[in-house]
This record gives C-alpha cells, sequence and structure tokens, in this order.
C-alpha cells in the first residue's frame, strides 16, 4: 500500500474494541477502534499465516524473571491469533512476549466519518 484507502465509515465500529477487516490491494487489513482511537494491522500471523485479526483482544499476562510473580494489565489492546495464540499490540503491531517479532502497521486517518488506511 502506498496511498490512502477507505475501509469504514466511523458507524461501522460499535464501540471500543470492534473492528473492520476488509482487503485492500490483495492484503487483508483490519482496523479496530480502541479508547476512541483507530489502529490498523496486517490479518496475518508472522507464526503460521493465520488470520491475526480474527481472534480476540485481550490484555497481557507478564511474569518476573522467576516466572513467579504474575502481573495482568487488562487494556485490550492486544490481538491473540485464533490459531496458536500469539500476541500483538493493535497499536505497535509488536508482540508483548519478544519486542522481535511484529506484524505490518499502518496509518489511519478519519476524514468526514470515514476510516482511511495509510501506508
Amino acid at each position: 500500500m502506498s496511498d490512502r484507502y477507505a475501509v469504514a465509515e466511523e458507524d461501522e465500529f460499535d464501540g471500543d474494541g470492534s473492528r473492520v477487516i476488509t482487503e485492500v490491494e490483495g492484503r487483508e487489513i483490519a482496523v479496530f477502534r480502541h479508547d476512541g482511537d483507530y489502529y490498523a494491522l496486517a490479518n496475518y500471523c508472522i507464526h503460521q499465516a493465520g488470520p491475526l485479526c480474527e481472534g480476540p483482544l485481550s490484555g497481557n499476562i507478564t511474569t518476573d524473571d522467576e516466572g513467579w510473580d504474575w502481573e495482568y494489565d487488562d487494556e485490550e489492546r492486544y490481538i491473540v491469533c485464533p490459531w496458536h495464540g500469539w500476541m500483538f499490540d493493535i497499536e505497535t503491531g509488536r508482540s508483548p512476549k519478544d519486542e522481535r517479532y511484529g506484524v505490518p502497521t499502518y496509518d489511519v486517518e478519519v476524514e468526514d466519518g470515514t476510516v482511511y488506511a495509510v501506508g
């Protein structure tokens, strides 16, 4: 993608946590609404090419170095691949488990009620 593509109208989003998945130039992308903002990423899990953005949004569990002290971030901004559970931040596209892994993200613009993916 090298231009701006209309993905959806703002009223197609049912509030925070909602998403619209569409095809743009032969690639599926998803736009999520989170905390009133929009984020776009590829609907493609780098693990085994699963439909990443069809999975649930979730918080993130972290542990200390020994694995005993658990902490749960309940902000549902992580998309979880429905195939094998790989998780990515919808804002950055990075894995919260290992920053080396990520999925493509796209800029999002809203104009006159239309949500655009830009990349």
